[in-house]
């Protein structure tokens, strides 16, 4: 085993002191490897590996993203047009200061609108591992109270974290393109970049690879679908999957999603001197005396998973974590991200 299998195998290991079962992803110097520990439960049975089937959370979000640039790049939506615009005919969107909700809002987390949907904050906050809180969050249901929301601040203004906004970017795309949201990011995303095995509906065949979920204190956890916000957390995929995603975003990507994700790093909205955020991405650049390296990453929690996505494309690393148990693997992850950047210098990269 080489060095990088080393490290990522030593990641694998201590996230599963936290995890019941857990797979990662590292890439550098155009190699992946991956490495599954503890134990994937359910019907996938024993040790998690490159094929076994997690909820992804808010991962999605970039995946959602990747969709509009795709058909901005196309020219099928406008990052500037307004939301109104692509919802059903009908569909009333607040404003506020004279501004309007655009889909690079909503990509960015800018729109002004709050974090969760109207009339959903209080049981989030209460039950929050409870059987999909988002269930019966229906397109009727959204838009409804989209209409009487008022918005936290002026759009295009503050960063303001929104799965309200990334779920209705998710619908909005989907009513643009005539189809669903699982359909949309299969067209734009999945079968250009090859991912056989990100999904919101789990087939007979992959339930058997799907790991079972369970809250913070390792008891099972039903799963998440989120109904209606598909766009802000319903994906489900695998770490050979995450792997090709992140090796797209380093530069294996064909033509066309290239130029999409290259444009999913294009807009930057500041959230402090040395943060920011982009199309579905935040990214942030280390203090000089931790390498001064580039890090754009995303991470993702459900009431039985968690994740996280992050690469820099300066030096050509990534990383990808997949747990099946609802607590933070940010930190493992993000210290793995950091060794595979240390000593490398921004080119050196495939």
């Amino acid at each position: 085993m080489g060095e990088l299998g080393e490290l990522v195998r030593q990641t694998a290991d201590r996230l599963a002191e936290g995890q019941v079962g857990v797979v990662v992803v590292g890439i550098a110097d155009g190699v992946v490897e991956i490495r599954g520990s503890g134990r994937a439960g359910g019907a996938a049975g024993g040790r998690p590996g490159a094929d076994t089937l997690f909820e992804i959370g808010s991962v999605t979000k970039v995946f959602t993203s990747l969709a509009l640039a795709r058909a901005a790049v196309d020219g099928r939506v406008a990052l500037d047009e307004p939301l109104a615009d692509v919802l059903p005919a009908g569909s009333t969107v607040p404003g506020r200061g004279g501004s309007r909700i655009t889909l690079q809002h909503l990509a960015m987390h800018t729109s002004g609108l709050p974090r969760l949907p109207k009339g959903m904050a209080l049981k989030a906050l209460l039950r929050p591992h409870a059987v999909d809180p988002y269930a019966r969050c229906t397109a009727g249901t959204l838009l409804g109270g989209l209409a009487r929301t008022k918005l936290k601040s002026e759009p295009g203004r503050t960063f303001r974290y929104s799965n309200l906004g990334a779920g209705l970017l998710g619908l909005a795309l989907a009513h643009r393109a005539g189809t669903d949201y699982e359909q949309l990011v299969r067209q734009e995303v999945c079968a250009p970049l090859g991912l056989a095995d990100t999904v919101v509906t789990v087939d007979a065949e992959r339930a058997r690879r799907l790991a079972q979920g369970h809250d913070p204190r390792r008891r099972p956890a039903a799963p998440w679908n989120l109904a209606a916000l598909a766009g802000a957390g319903a994906l489900r995929s695998t770490a050979a999957d995450i792997a090709a995603f992140l090796q797209a975003q380093l530069g294996a990507a064909p033509d066309g999603t290239a130029e999409a994700i290259a444009l999913t790093r294009r807009p930057e909205h500041r959230t402090s001197p040395f943060s920011w955020v982009h199309l579905g991405w935040m990214a942030h650049r280390l203090h000089p005396r931790h390498g001064g390296h580039l890090q754009v990453w995303h991470n993702g929690r459900t009431g039985g998973f968690a994740s996280f996505a992050g690469f820099d494309p300066e030096t050509g690393v990534a990383v990808g974590v997949l747990g099946n148990t609802s607590r933070d693997v940010d930190p493992p992850a993000a210290d793995l991200l950091r060794r595979l950047q240390s000593g490398r210098k921004p080119g050196q990269g495939a």
